[in-house]
C-alpha cells in the first residue's frame, strides 16, 4: 500500500509505466498515477462487455475496429489511461502493444469508486486530447451520457439517453447502441423507439 501511495503523489511517465506489475491496473493523466483497483463489479464488466460485442458487431465492413480493457491508450509519454471500450478509425494508431494517439470513441462505464474522475479528468483528457466522442455509461442508474466534439469549443454540454432509446454515434454512421440491450431492461413497447440524436 506504501508503494502504491508513493506512486500517487510523484510524476510518471511511459518509462516508468512499462515497469510496473502486470497484474496492477494503472493510468497516468498529467503524469499522476491513478491506481485502477478494485477489479470492476460484474454488473460494470457485464455492461462494458455488452458494448463492446454490440460496437463490434455494428463496425463489421466499416472503418472503425472496437477494443475492451485493459487497452492501454498512449496520448502522450505522461497520459496513458485504459477506457472501458474504445472505437480507434486510423489503424496507424493500433500497435502491437497500445494505442497511439486518440481514438475517435472513448466509452466509459461509471463505477463508485472512479465516476468523479471519469466525470472530470478523464474528460478534459480526452477533449484536450481531441477524443470526437466520448459516452459516459451510468450502470446504477440507467442512463447513457454522450458528449461530441466541436470544431472550436471543445466538448458541447451533453446528451443523456435513457434505458429505452438508441445511441446513435455521431462520428461513425451506422453504428448505434439499444440502451435496454446494453443495461438489460424491457424493450420499448410496440415497436416505437424512443430516440435522441444531434
Amino acid at each position: 500500500m506504501q508503494h502504491s501511495q508513493q506512486r500517487k503523489t510523484a510524476r510518471y511517465s511511459w518509462d516508468d509505466y512499462v515497469t510496473w506489475p502486470g497484474d496492477e491496473r494503472w493510468e497516468l493523466i498529467a503524469g499522476v498515477a491513478y491506481d485502477m483497483s478494485p477489479a470492476p463489479s460484474i454488473k460494470h464488466q457485464t455492461v462494458a462487455g455488452r458494448i463492446y460485442s454490440r460496437l463490434e458487431q455494428k463496425l463489421e465492413g466499416k472503418t472503425g475496429k472496437a477494443f475492451i480493457a485493459p487497452t492501454a491508450v498512449v496520448l502522450s509519454e505522461a497520459d496513458i489511461v485504459q477506457p472501458d471500450v474504445l472505437i480507434v478509425c486510423d489503424p496507424n494508431k493500433i500497435t502491437g502493444q497500445n494505442i497511439q494517439g486518440a481514438p475517435d470513441v472513448v466509452v466509459e462505464v461509471l463505477s463508485p469508486g472512479t465516476a468523479m474522475k471519469d466525470l472530470r479528468e478523464k474528460k478534459a483528457l480526452y477533449e484536450r486530447f481531441g477524443v470526437r466522442e466520448y459516452l459516459i455509461i451510468d450502470p446504477l442508474e440507467v442512463y447513457a451520457q454522450r458528449f461530441t466534439l466541436t470544431p472550436s469549443e471543445g466538448y458541447d454540454k451533453g446528451e443523456v439517453f435513457g434505458p429505452q432509446e438508441i445511441l446513435r454515434l455521431n462520428t461513425i454512421p451506422g453504428v448505434e447502441l439499444n440502451l435496454w440491450e446494453v443495461f438489460e431492461v424491457e424493450a420499448p413497447k410496440d415497436g416505437v423507439l424512443s430516440t435522441q440524436s444531434v
